[in-house]
């Protein structure tokens, strides 16, 4: 298979502006992202798509590859979307441009489930210890079937812990997802669904449509960079 990766970079993020170039040690977010995406290995070839001129110029001018978006879009797959439809890939693998620490085996693992020809999208799940996580609405939470396939995701606290077992997993959503093209280049196509509106999450689009979603467990959730507190935490990782 053909695997590549490509890394949505939005200039105008909602929560934080700007936060992609914002500096982490001795280089912006996005670069650090696109480094070790490319330092992984695994891809054939990784882009940046992007509706920033300085975004585009950033990743460039350091002799990276970008894409310039052509219109607006309403996620980060519907941006991947344009940015491949006339490459010849069998699989991208979209690494979200504020996770500039993801792990190796995390995506590779990921890829590897591409290997059973029934998947046709794929994402990345982490076990929550941390209770305060689980009433955070910008942690997405899921549910999975016996066999590994999303039932849900929720900002919510799912499932319900009525009788107050002690024994329930709960899993955060790692938003690093993987598709074969013909499921993204579908995508595209389907109007916002009901439940991805309620709960502003493009995967319930799939679900929503009868696509599953094989989750990967991963041990680790990163470090995502959402907020001016995240980046403050990003930089001491960095440090240490």
């Amino acid at each position: 298979m053909n695997i590549i990766a490509v890394i949505p970079a939005r200039y105008a993020a909602t929560r934080f502006p700007a936060k992609l170039m914002q500096m982490l040690g001795d280089k912006t977010v996005i670069r650090h992202t696109y480094d070790n995406t490319v330092a992984t290995g695994l891809f054939s070839n990784v882009l940046v798509a992007t509706d920033s001129d300085i975004i585009y110029n950033e990743i460039i001018s350091h002799g990276g590859k970008a894409v310039m978006s052509g219109k607006e879009h309403e996620s980060g797959s519907d941006r991947i979307a344009e940015a491949v439809a006339d490459l010849d890939v069998d699989v991208i693998v979209n690494v979200q441009g504020d996770e500039p620490f993801m792990k190796k085996q995390a995506l590779a693992n990921l890829a590897s489930a591409f290997n059973d020809k029934n998947v046709a999208v794929a994402s990345l799940m982490h076990k929550i210890s941390d209770d305060k996580q689980l009433q955070n609405p910008n942690i997405v939470k899921l549910v999975t079937d016996k066999n590994g396939f999303a039932l849900l995701f929720s900002r919510s606290c799912i499932p319900y812990n009525r009788n107050g077992e002690t024994n329930v997993n709960y899993w955060r959503h790692i938003g690093v997802y993987a598709y074969r093209k013909t499921a993204l280049l579908q995508f595209i196509q389907w109007p916002m669904s009901a439940l991805e509106n309620i709960e502003k999450l493009e995967q319930l689009r799939y679900l929503e449509n009868g696509v599953r979603i094989k989750m990967i467990e991963t041990d680790s959730s990163g470090i995502g960079i959402d907020t001016p507190e995240d980046l403050e935490n990003a930089r001491v990782f960095l440090r240490s």
